[in-house]
């Protein structure tokens, strides 16, 4: 039951938070300007709750909840200007260019800091993540041509450093469509710096549906039997295991991954071990008693533990120090969104990669049952994604009313009701259809 209600909760629960941000960064700054607020609404349709406040803007908790709007006295509704005008009033179309732009922008902006914030949280809460190592390399693959080898951590793309799989596949992500050569910077776990391998690319997964940007170059994930953290007093500490050790065999059987050496150990307690590893490039054989403790399952008695742990990495700062790279992490996605946009209007990325929000709520739901940090950084790069969007030069979008004010400035004067009607329409149209697409993609995904 918890299941069939999660994601339509993940849903609500994200549209709500982006919505109202949005909405209140138009609010906040229209309300800086002295313009009358009329409505703020989260939603369309039916009322569900309402409140006025002192100021006579009536807050409201809608039926609907795909969006929502701020309302201002406009002097282009007469018939609601003369019922709702108050003395001192002051409408929207009394405000300078100036004002209108800021107002315009304010929803944007704000879902812009919403991501910074939240990378700000994680950032500060610290997240433990999969160091990108290769687990496996494919035979015949670009990467197994030009020197590539499981084992060996990805540190770099491009020039750009990757501190885990997220990393790696986001600044793939940025060569879709591409020709040319992508340059992946390869080192020992834990050596940091190591050699470049370039991978050459030709029209790289150019409009194709759901490429696979790690797997087309040969690379397969995987938790490799390689020590990360080395309890103290513990077992594997005495018989002088060290980070960044490779685990090669336990006797006469080879260890190919994480979970074959666990079962190792919990098969084996209290019974000595000749553990082979690989350090700096040469091998050699550790004595390993492993410790004994009650096993999971009663039924299966008692268990051995060595005290190690798998290499993966800690990405955590102090509050100072995480609001740069909160800034940094934020600049990155707009830029990563705006370039993926581009190459979407030229056809070198799909449009089936648009969404709506069948898509959004498996998204949404997914991530919130791997956990909340998962489920913030999907809130925060949908809210990179909702400022971008809005601030796209179409008419009936935040970038629209932008664009008709700017012209309004440069000329000095309104643009004329036809001229502005007809953008209107044309970006109604064009909206409309990218919706019609996107929901096109959600049902297709589901067959």
């Amino acid at each position: 039951m918890f299941e069939f209600l999660l994601y339509p909760l993940a849903l609500l629960v994200t549209l709500g938070v982006l919505v109202t941000v949005h909405e209140l960064g138009h609010f906040i700054i229209a309300r800086r300007s002295g313009v009358r607020v009329v409505r703020f609404s989260v939603g369309f349709g039916r009322p569900l709750l309402r409140y006025e406040d002192r100021h006579g803007t009536e807050f409201v908790l809608a039926a609907l909840p795909l969006g929502g709007y701020v309302r201002m006295l406009d002097e282009r509704e007469p018939g609601l200007v003369e019922a709702e005008r108050r003395p001192g009033d002051v409408s929207y179309t009394d405000l300078s260019v100036g004002w209108r732009m800021a107002i315009a922008a304010g929803g944007p902006f704000a879902n812009f800091l919403l991501a910074l914030f939240v990378y700000w949280v994680l950032l500060v809460l610290g997240t433990t993540t999969l160091v990108p190592v290769i687990g496996v390399v494919s035979e015949q693959s670009v990467l197994e041509q030009a020197g590539g080898r499981a084992g060996l951590e990805i540190v770099a793309v491009d020039e750009t450093p990757t501190r885990s799989w997220q990393e790696v596949s986001m600044a793939l992500a940025g060569r879709l469509g591409d020709t040319g050569v992508i340059t992946l910077e390869l080192a020992e776990p834990g050596a940091g710096q190591g050699q470049r391998v370039p991978l050459p690319i030709d029209a790289w997964h150019r409009g194709e549906e759901e490429p696979d940007l790690i797997g087309s170059l040969g690379i397969e994930p995987g938790l490799l039997p390689i020590v990360g953290e080395v309890v103290p007093d513990a077992p594997a500490a005495a018989a002088g295991f060290r980070s960044f050790d490779r685990i090669v065999a336990v006797g006469d059987t080879p260890i190919e991954s994480w979970g074959q050496w666990v079962e190792k150990l919990q098969a084996s307690p209290g019974v000595p071990l000749a553990v082979t590893v690989r350090r700096d490039d040469a091998e050699q054989v550790l004595n390993l008693v492993p410790g004994v403790r009650p096993g999971a399952d009663p039924a299966q008695g008692k268990s051995g533990y060595a005290g190690v742990g798998p290499y993966v990495r800690e990405i955590v700062y102090g509050p100072l120090a995480a609001m740069p790279r909160a800034v940094a992490e934020t600049w990155d996605k707009t830029g990563l969104t705006l370039h993926l946009l581009a190459k979407m209007v030229v056809g070198d990325v799909s449009m089936s990669n648009l969404s709506g929000p069948i898509t959004i709520a498996q998204v949404a739901g997914d991530s919130a049952r791997s956990g909340l940090p998962y489920f913030l950084g999907v809130l925060a790069l949908l809210s990179i994604s909702l400022g971008v969007l809005n601030l796209l030069p179409i008419p009936i979008l935040d970038g629209g009313h932008i664009l008709f004010c700017a012209a309004e400035a440069l000329r000095g004067r309104p643009l004329s009701e036809r001229a502005q009607a007809l953008g209107m329409q044309i970006g109604l149209f064009m909206v409309g259809g990218l919706m019609v697409i996107a929901l096109y993609n959600d049902v297709a995904r589901l067959f």
